[in-house]
């Protein structure tokens, strides 16, 4: 499923701790914070913010009479922008949580790998009695494909494509706030609970998409909470590919491609039952929370990376799982 694990340098790390500044020569928030807890006022910033935007989106769908479902493409933005409020007014630098070309191949890992996984969870779903394939669904309306194994191919090529650019674009609109900033500030809790909580927040952030119609729309009220358990089912996987390519590009890339590639469960399979068809034959639904909890019980099996503060930029992560150890460090090359 993975490259396999990193080589590390020692003398490398020192060299990264000693270049730790910002762009004025100060010492980066990083330095500072390398080995310390979680700051609650930066956080609460951070959340504040994120919670304000939200509730001026509210706002503005009621006063404009318009759909909520209707701005969720700028609702996206809503964490990349408290992140960037609270990295530039608290002197966190930009490089440390994550804004970064990072590894390529592990962006090339992290395409592949949501693939199969899409892929597995339509098994899933089609292996629950009461939903069917539908053979003759047109993944692309308006737009003809080949038959065969070439129409496949090019599906897979359209979905890619879309996937790694303009939905990329999106997913990077909240992916710089849960997996750039957040994941950077929340470190010290380690791999398995940064994961965890980063998860519960991104689930309940869609709450007013959700509400309003969004994935599950016969069920939204179920569907807050059933959103909310793939997202923290998600995550770990996530922070996995973040941590492996040392930047939140992958998460941008993992998540676009996911997104495009998503809606061929809702599109090949074929159910009467409403349940069937939105909680379990859906991405985001049962069939692709136990996808995607198969491939976390792989990461536990190779072993998770190790989550410290300066993670995202190739720094010597803490074997114990919070802050960071002086022994190793990932080479960018790897």
């Amino acid at each position: 499923m993975v490259p396999s694990r990193d080589a590390t340098d020692s003398s490398a790390a020192d060299a990264r701790t000693a270049a730790a500044t910002d762009s004025d020569g100060r010492p980066s928030a990083t330095v500072a914070d390398r080995d310390g807890d979680v700051d609650a006022p930066r956080l609460r910033q951070f959340l504040g913010t994120l919670v304000l935007l939200a509730l001026g989106f509210v706002a503005a769908v009621r006063l404009a009479n318009v759909r909520m479902v209707a701005l969720a493409p700028l609702y996206m933005f809503t964490p990349s922008v408290a992140a960037a409020v609270t990295v530039f007014t608290t002197g966190v630098s930009r490089r440390e949580v994550g804004v970064r070309i990072g590894r390529l191949r592990w962006h090339v890992a992290a395409v592949v790998t949501v693939l199969a996984l899409v892929a597995v969870a339509l098994g899933i779903a089609l292996a629950v009695p009461g939903i069917s394939f539908d053979g003759s669904a047109d993944p692309t309306p308006g737009l003809p494909l080949p038959s065969g194994a070439l129409g496949v191919l090019a599906l897979l090529a359209l979905t890619v494509g879309a996937g790694v650019t303009v939905n990329a674009v999106f997913a990077l609109g909240e992916e710089l706030g849960w997996r750039g900033y957040l994941l950077w500030e929340l470190a010290p809790l380690g791999f398995w609970r940064a994961s965890g909580l980063i998860g519960v927040l991104w689930g309940l952030w869609h709450a007013p998409v959700i509400l309003d119609g969004y994935n599950y729309p016969s069920f939204p009220l179920v569907g807050v909470a059933a959103m909310t358990a793939a997202t923290v089912a998600f995550s770990p996987l996530y922070t996995y590919f973040v941590l492996r390519a040392r930047s939140v590009l992958a998460a941008g890339l993992f998540h676009g491609v996911f997104n495009a590639a998503g809606g061929t469960i809702l599109v090949y399979t074929a159910t009467s039952d409403p349940i069937l068809g939105e909680l379990v034959a859906n991405s985001v639904g049962l069939a692709g929370v136990v996808a995607f909890a198969l491939a976390t019980g792989l990461v536990v099996v190779v072993g998770a990376p190790s989550l410290g503060r300066d993670a995202l930029t190739g720094g010597p992560p803490n074997p114990a799982g919070g802050g960071t150890s002086k022994e190793s460090v990932v080479d960018e090359r790897g």
